[in-house]
C-alpha cells in the first residue's frame, strides 16, 4: 500500500514511484490530505498523467494542458484560460475521467451556461476552451474523437453591436481633460491611431518616431495577478508602425518636453488598465458623453476611417489585424451598403455598351 496516515498529524500521504517521459524512475511524495481517498485519487491521477492513460480525471487533464500552455503563451492568455477552467468548466467536470465524457454531458453543460444569460462572445470563449482541452487529449493522449466538436458550438464569435464614439462625442470628451495633460494624451494617442489600451500602456518615447511621423508598437502591457508585464503584441501583426497626423506628433513632442526626469526607455503612461477606465468614467461623468469601454475607443478610430473612405486592407494594417478578414468580420456593420451603387454602375455600363441596337433611337431625320 502507498497510502498512509501521519502518527502526529492525522493526516493522510502518499508516496510511490513513477516513469517520466525520459526514461527515469523517480519517486513522489505528497503530503497533507484530510481523507485516505484524496491521497489515493491524488496517486491515481499523478500515475495515469505520466502514463497518459486516458482514465486519468479532467481535471488532471486541464493541469496537463496548463502546466504545457504556460511554457508556450503569454501570462495574460494563461491567466483568462485558468480562469475559465476555474469557474465555468472543472466545477462541472473536474472529478470525470476524460474517456467517459460524452457529447450528450457537453450539451448539458452548454446549455446550463446558457440559461444563465451570458453574453453570446463569453459563451464561445468558453466553448472554446473546452475544446482546446480535448483537442490537446486527442493530439497526445490518442482520444478517439473530440466530443465538444461533436457536441458543436455555443454563443457567437462577434458582439452584434458596438459601441463608438463619433468625432464629435471624442471632441467633447477630450474637451474635459483639460487640467488632465497625462489622460489627455493617452486618450488622444488612442482615439488618433486605434492602438489597443495595452499597446498605448507599454508605449516608450523610443518608440515615437518624430521625422517618419509615426509610432512603433512593439510591446504590449498586462498586470496578472497583480504582477506587471511588457511583452510581445498579441498578434504577429500587432508589431508595426502607425503613421499618426502632424497635430499628435506635435501634441505627444510638447507632452514629452514637459516630462521631468524621464528616461526615454521608460513607459510613457506607467498606469494600468484600471487607471485608464477610471479617467474615462470620470470625464464621461463631467461632459455627459456616454460611457463606452476603453477597448471601444479602438473602435471608434475604426468607424472614423471607414466614414473617410479607408479600406479594409489599410485599416487591418493600422490596427494590427493579422487578416483583413478580421477586420471585416469585426467591423462589416460600419462599411456602408455598396450594392445599389454597384447595381447603378452595372446599369449605366449596360446604357453604353451593350444595350440592343433595337432600341437605339433613329437619328434625327432633320440631322
Amino acid at each position: 500500500m502507498s497510502v498512509y496516515k501521519h502518527p502526529k498529524t492525522g493526516k493522510w500521504y502518499c508516496t510511490f514511484r513513477v516513469t517520466d517521459w525520459t526514461g527515469k524512475r523517480k519517486q513522489i511524495k505528497r503530503e497533507g490530505f484530510s481523507r485516505r481517498s484524496d491521497a489515493l485519487a491524488y496517486e491515481r491521477d499523478y500515475v495515469m498523467r505520466e502514463s497518459r492513460n486516458l482514465d486519468m480525471s479532467f481535471g488532471a487533464l486541464v493541469d496537463i494542458y496548463m502546466n504545457d500552455a504556460k511554457t508556450r503563451l503569454r501570462p495574460s492568455t494563461c491567466s483568462t484560460k485558468q480562469h475559465i477552467f476555474d469557474t465555468k468548466i472543472l466545477p462541472y467536470f473536474r472529478d470525470q475521467d476524460v474517456s467517459e465524457i460524452t457529447p450528450g454531458m457537453i450539451r448539458q453543460w452548454q446549455n446550463t451556461l446558457i440559461e444563465v444569460g451570458y453574453a453570446p462572445t463569453y459563451l464561445r470563449a468558453i466553448n472554446n476552451q473546452m475544446t482546446a482541452v480535448l483537442n490537446y487529449a486527442v493530439r497526445y493522449y490518442k482520444l478517439g474523437q473530440n466530443p465538444a466538436t461533436v457536441a458543436g458550438a455555443m454563443g457567437s464569435k462577434n458582439t452584434k453591436e458596438m459601441d463608438y464614439w463619433t468625432l464629435d462625442e471624442f471632441n467633447r470628451f477630450i474637451a474635459g481633460m483639460e487640467g488632465e495633460p497625462t489622460a489627455c494624451m493617452a486618450f488622444n494617442i488612442l482615439f488618433w491611431t486605434g492602438m489597443r489600451e495595452g499597446e498605448l500602456l507599454a508605449l516608450c518615447l523610443n518608440d515615437v518616431d518624430f521625422d517618419r511621423g509615426g509610432i512603433f508598437v512593439r510591446h504590449d502591457y498586462v498586470r496578472v495577478d497583480g504582477t506587471d508585464y511588457v511583452q510581445d503584441p498579441k498578434t504577429e501583426r500587432g508589431n508595426r508602425f502607425v503613421p499618426a497626423p502632424a497635430f499628435l506628433m506635435d501634441m505627444i513632442r510638447d507632452y514629452a518636453g514637459r516630462l521631468y526626469d524621464y528616461d526615454p526607455a521608460d513607459r510613457l503612461f506607467p498606469f494600468s488598465k484600471y487607471w485608464l477606465g477610471e479617467q474615462l468614467r470620470r470625464c464621461c461623468a463631467r461632459t455627459g458623453v456616454k460611457v463606452i469601454r476603453v477597448h471601444d475607443i479602438r473602435h471608434s478610430h475604426v468607424s472614423l476611417l471607414v466614414n473617410r473612405g479607408a479600406d479594409a486592407l489599410l485599416i487591418a494594417r493600422r490596427v494590427g489585424h493579422k487578416h483583413v478578414s478580421t477586420t471585416l468580420e469585426t467591423y462589416s456593420h460600419l462599411y456602408p451598403d455598396r450594392g445599389q451603387a454597384v447595381a447603378a454602375d452595372l446599369d449605366e455600363l449596360w446604357e453604353q455598351h451593350v444595350r440592343p441596337v433595337d432600341e437605339i433611337p433613329d437619328p434625327d431625320p432633320d440631322f
